[in-house]
């Protein structure tokens, strides 16, 4: 009886592990589980698995990006990290009933995988890989075939990579002081594999692991989940997805002090055609709170990105999304960045270009179909000018060529506007985004007298019945020259003024 219970008590904590472990991915962090499959393209193809496994630890790195690409349907990516928390814990636990070790113990190994993926750069890899280790330690070897060892180990490093250290700490607690040699084993396998295999990586990496973390040379940072980082993650989520009232409704509860936070912001609000009305409602970080310069990091420039593919800006935006998957230190391809860029490149007519993109997201699980609906529309001038997103972003885009000047972003926008009034496909599309971002840029430069002029191209063209809040806002504090008690806009100039005189 007293065996029965015990049993249910540890399937019962295992149960209610896996389900808080759900509950905080789902609906806490669905975010953080979007942010990691962005970042990787898994490919259902042979030459992709060989690729993965023709270096240490690749067994464990192949079945991580094989978990990772399910995080594309969230409460399915949650489902698979419960079951994998929850085998980490039973296995924890198989090892710990062989002695008379507290039940609660078994939950120490989770609780350390769990913070330490609050690290973003933490790669899904090493959570398997210490799952591969346990449970090969699981599988107890007779005393007197003590000598597989010599086999398993190097067998056991290639596949999972270092966390194989867990395994020869386990057996010589099985086994006793004089399995501590299988220790010297290992680290000698390493030091043969780096000499002869690997001469291109450093030894550290191939001592501590090549695909645990995503750059190399680092390793996980111990701080948790930084409240203002994963707000940032999730309003790229936010954004890539097109969820514009959730971002505008978030951003006024919590405020990150980023140009990223401003960009996403800013985005929302035009999308919400909000952005002339209430832009200084929140905080703007300058003349970057439209569009960021490049950054060559991994998420600086997505929303950058994304508004340049919105606005027409097509080239720009093509550019910035390659730029963001050059900087994937692992050298691992994006499915997101992918994805964008074969659209800008069936924009542009590109199609040749756009095919080898599209052939890549056709060997994936979830960009397959819509690569497969891409690729008809390639060479097809009439369906693609008829596509509901693809058509209009044609006939908005620039027709001439010319010079990028990230400092000349108001007059690259005000081109936009123009380039839509004087459009010369017989009807008249006015780009009202292009409108907003060139009459907001003058604002945060504080080109007073260019916003001034190009009032009358609002009053005109901008579909407002009356000039918007924002505006009247800013003219009444250029009338006041700043004296202009209450105005959100009077406070973004005098903050910009004294960051200036700093």
């Amino acid at each position: 009886m007293t065996k029965r219970i015990g049993r249910y008590l540890d399937w019962g904590v295992s149960m209610l592990l896996g389900i808080g472990v759900f509950l905080f991915w789902y609906v806490v962090y669905p975010h953080a589980l979007s942010y990691q499959e962005q970042y990787q393209l898994f490919l259902w193809t042979g030459d992709y698995f060989w690729e993965r496994v023709s270096l240490p630890g690749g067994l464990a790195d192949w079945l991580g990006e094989f978990i990772v690409q399910f995080f594309y349907v969230e409460w399915l990516g949650a489902l698979l990290l419960a079951l994998l928390f929850v085998t980490l814990q039973r296995l924890t636990l198989r090892l710990l009933t062989q002695g008379t070790v507290p039940l609660c113990l078994s939950l120490v190994p989770v609780a350390l995988v769990w913070w330490l993926m609050g690290d973003i750069n933490v790669l899904l890899s090493l959570p398997v890989a210490l799952v591969l280790a346990l449970a090969l330690a699981c599988v107890r070897l007779p005393r007197k075939l003590w000598w597989l060892d010599i086999l398993i180990i190097p067998i056991a490093y290639w596949l999972i990579g270092p966390m194989v250290w867990v395994y020869v700490i386990v057996r010589a607690l099985q086994l006793g002081w004089k399995h501590l040699w299988s220790a010297g084993w290992l680290l000698a396998v390493q030091l043969m594999v780096y000499a002869w295999l690997l001469p291109q990586w450093p030894l550290q990496m191939a001592m501590t692991g090549l695909n645990y973390y995503r750059i190399p040379l680092h390793y996980p940072q111990w701080s948790g989940y930084d409240k203002d980082m994963y707000e940032l993650i999730r309003q790229d989520y936010l954004v890539r997805n097109e969820r514009w009232d959730e971002i505008v409704k978030r951003a006024r509860d919590h405020q990150v002090r980023t140009p990223f936070w401003s960009n996403c912001v800013n985005l929302a609000l035009s999308q919400k055609r909000l952005l002339a009305d209430r832009m200084f409602d929140f905080y703007q970080s300058g003349e970057d709170a439209l569009i960021m310069p490049r950054v060559r990091d991994l998420t600086s420039m997505l929303p950058s990105a994304e508004a340049f593919w919105r606005l027409g800006m097509v080239n720009s935006a093509q550019r910035y999304m390659f730029d963001t998957q050059e900087s994937i230190l692992n050298g691992r391809k994006s499915g997101r960045c992918t994805k964008r860029i074969a659209e800008c490149m069936i924009v542009n007519g590109h199609y040749q270009t756009a095919a080898k993109q599209l052939n890549l997201l056709k060997k994936s699980l979830f960009y397959r179909t819509w690569a497969e609906e891409a690729e008809a529309l390639l060479g097809n001038e009439a369906q693609i000018n008829a596509h509901p997103v693809y058509g209009k972003l044609r006939r908005l885009r620039y027709k001439e060529n010319f010079l990028y000047s990230y400092e000349e972003m108001d007059k690259m926008l005000g081109l936009l506007v123009m380039r839509s009034l004087e459009s010369g496909d017989g009807r008249q599309e006015v780009n009202r985004m292009a409108l907003d971002y060139f009459m907001a840029q003058m604002l945060l430069k504080g080109n007073m007298q260019g916003f001034q002029q190009y009032m009358g191209l609002v009053q005109q063209y901008g579909g407002y019945r009356q000039m918007p809040i924002g505006y009247q806002d800013a003219m009444r504090c250029i009338q006041l020259r700043g004296n202009a008690p209450g105005s959100n806009y009077a406070k973004y100039v005098q903050r910009m003024m004294e960051r200036k005189g700093k």
